[in-house]
């Protein structure tokens, strides 16, 4: 059973089963396929260096969107044009913290530097959206009611068995966000 992070003498350390190693890497890989954008042919290598894309679009997948979203919510064509400028790094900063959190998964005990520890946040953060929005939550009485399935054992069908696994990785990011805090605390 996962143990929750804590700062301590080592650092940050948490602990998770083989079998909770396998889930979050298999969330955190789902969430990187779903970043990671298709190579184009042709491309200005100039463009790509500097992070342009004047081919990128609005997401279509409501999850995708959490993770990219519009920056000014009532002007489609600026945040189109800010989305040509920035979302390839953003994506690319994503996949990077995803990547990091995946490697990190090696070991039951996990040992996270300061820098370690931010990109597992940043990177739980992302599969939270992701599966928030799989969920449907749109409100507190929506969260309030996933926050309520807590026996796997009541796992019966797809949205109950993410429910359970959204509750998981919010309990880590919380563990997690508390013993960085701890921290800092204990250096200041």
């Amino acid at each position: 059973m996962a143990k929750a992070f804590k700062y301590g003498l080592k650092g940050i350390s948490g602990y998770l089963e083989p079998a909770e190693r396998d889930l979050l890497r298999g969330l955190l890989d789902d969430v990187i396929s779903m970043l990671e954008s298709d190579v184009r042919e042709n491309e200005d290598p100039l463009a790509a260096l500097i992070g342009l894309d004047m081919d990128v679009k609005k997401p279509n997948d409501r999850a995708l969107l959490r993770l990219l979203p519009n920056v000014m919510k009532d002007d489609d064509e600026g945040s189109l044009e800010f989305r040509q400028l920035t979302e390839r790094s953003v994506r690319e900063s994503k996949i990077g913290a995803l990547r990091a959190a995946a490697l990190g998964l090696d070991k039951n005990e996990l040992v996270l530097t300061p820098e370690d520890a931010k990109r597992w946040s940043m990177a739980l953060n992302d599969v939270r959206l992701v599966l928030a929005e799989r969920l449907d939550i749109r409100d507190e009485a929506d969260a309030e009611h996933i926050h309520s399935m807590q026996d796997w054992s009541q796992a019966e069908d797809v949205e109950s068995y993410l429910a359970l696994v959204y509750n998981f990785t919010t309990w880590l990011q919380e563990s997690l966000v508390q013993a960085m805090m701890a921290a800092r605390q204990a250096k200041s």
